[in-house]
């Protein structure tokens, strides 16, 4: 059991000199287009591909666990606003072993995925202007947001508002061309009615296990939502904030996810997707939309440099939260006088671009392997940010009360609920032998950072003082 300290306090080491540059319309904005990736408009397809139409169950069962964990990290961030957001709620909860855990195993997932994400906006472009090579794209993108990550938090928060804009442009847009469609209210189209979601098997042509290997599919495109929590704690009123973010964002993106699903299966026979390529694709191709492959090739850069740009900012402020509470090299808690924590964005960009060496020199080697070692991290983060409500609500409400803006539902019913989903999810990769490998890599690298958090825990409760 760790000490407890009053709420109404910051931790030790915490202080939060970083600039209240974003406004609301930035977070709104952030929360709604940081989970639309291209693991929706391209990665969709290997979920229909094992689900059939049942995928749109597989999406409503992986978005409503989502929605849970949303909702227990916005109750969180609006009562206990910080910019590492869930390891200081893990912090306070469990002790200093579980913030550093999170934390570093957050931050790590980031600077990984964010070598995919540079990588596969590099090969779009690089199609785009075959002269250019693709290592001179990745240098580009970073170089770019690099720069914009530096020069203020506002710059951050424009990029990925006209992002998000554009993604939830696109969706709303194919929305509205599907329902058309589907109702043939389009020219030469004729209502498709029910055939599409009965025939070819029926609406569950593997069964409920064709569901469930969807969740596996679809659940990790979810991630990328809790970056608008890190984001709140550089607002004007984090609080106030957040809570208007996630009420905002979490329904609206689930009605964007199962709602394009929807409409693709419907029109589609689900035995007409081929694979590697974007069922948002192959239904425009169906309505005769002209250049669909090249539209949807700039959606999903579009969406590559938008993650890369949320992936830079989130694993910067991560480890500068750790460096604040000792949890990382001091050294990193250099802020510019535009309130920018420089050495932090300088590290995560400069082991993200490590990252993207090896994925571009050895992607079938060394990064895969990195790439298993996060595989299923975040769901090992979405447990903690659990287990940290189930013992930070109680004394919220025992000891500031007035800072649960924004409440769990039925806690802590549902907050166990959720905890419970996570562990069958895990059960179920352990039994998948595709997803078994990344189980077990993740699990590995989580079991060495606690070995490590143990480690430095003992050593600081024998009065050595922290690594600077």
């Amino acid at each position: 059991m760790h000490d407890e300290q009053p709420l109404a306090e910051p931790l030790a080491g915490e202080r939060e000199p970083l600039a209240a540059g974003l406004k609301q319309r930035h977070l709104t904005m952030l929360g709604l287009g940081g989970v639309i990736g291209a693991g929706l408009f391209v990665g969709s397809g290997a979920g229909i591909a094992v689900a059939g139409p049942g995928i749109i169950v597989s999406y409503l069962i992986a978005g409503a666990l989502a929605m849970l964990v949303m909702r227990m990290l916005g109750e969180l961030s609006a009562a206990l606003p910080a910019s590492g957001a869930f390891s200081v709620h893990a912090e306070r909860a469990l002790g200093r072993w579980a913030g550093f855990t999170v934390g570093w195993l957050y931050w790590f997932l980031l600077v990984v995925v964010l070598a995919v994400e540079a990588t596969g906006a590099a090969q779009i472009a690089h199609g785009w202007a075959p002269a250019v090579p693709q290592w001179a794209w990745v240098l580009v993108f970073m170089i770019v947001f690099t720069s914009a990550n530096l020069a203020a938090v506002k710059n951050f928060g424009e990029f990925e508002f006209w992002f998000a804009a554009l993604k939830v442009g696109a969706i709303v847009l194919f929305l509205g061309l599907g329902l058309l469609a589907i109702f043939g209210l389009l020219p030469d189209t004729d209502a498709v009615g029910m055939s599409n979601l009965t025939g070819q098997g029926g609406f569950l042509p593997h069964g409920w296990s064709g569901v469930v290997s969807g969740v596996l599919a679809v659940v990790f495109a979810f991630g990328g939502l809790e970056v608008v929590t890190i984001a709140a704690a550089e607002s004007d009123d984090p609080a106030r904030a957040v809570a208007r973010a996630v009420r905002s964002a979490v329904w609206r993106i689930l009605f964007f996810y199962v709602g394009s699903m929807l409409v693709i299966v419907t029109l589609l026979p689900w035995t007409a997707m081929k694979p590697g390529l974007s069922p948002y694709v192959a239904v425009l191709d169906h309505l005769g939309v002209p250049g669909a492959g090249q539209i949807m090739n700039i959606v999903v850069f579009v969406a590559l440099l938008s993650a890369l740009n949320a992936n830079l900012y989130g694993s910067s402020r991560m480890i500068f939260s750790l460096a604040e509470r000792g949890e990382a090299p001091r050294a990193l808690l250099s802020v510019s006088r535009g309130g920018v924590p420089l050495r932090a964005v300088l590290a995560s960009v400069a082991f993200g671009f490590a990252s993207v060496i090896l994925n571009l020199e050895w992607p079938d080697s060394i990064f895969r392997y990195l790439l298993n070692a996060v595989g299923a991290v975040l769901l090992f983060v979405w447990a903690l940010i659990a287990v940290s409500e189930l013992r930070l609500r109680r004394r919220i409400e025992r000891e500031t009360p007035d800072r649960l803006a924004l409440k769990m539902w039925l806690f802590p019913y549902l907050t166990w609920t959720a905890l419970a989903a996570m562990a069958a999810v895990l059960v179920l990769m352990l039994t998948d032998s595709e997803a078994r490998p990344q189980l077990l890599w993740s699990a590995a690298a989580t079991g060495a950072v606690l070995v490590v958090a143990g480690l430095r825990e003992l050593r600081l409760r024998r009065g050595a003082p922290r690594a600077r």
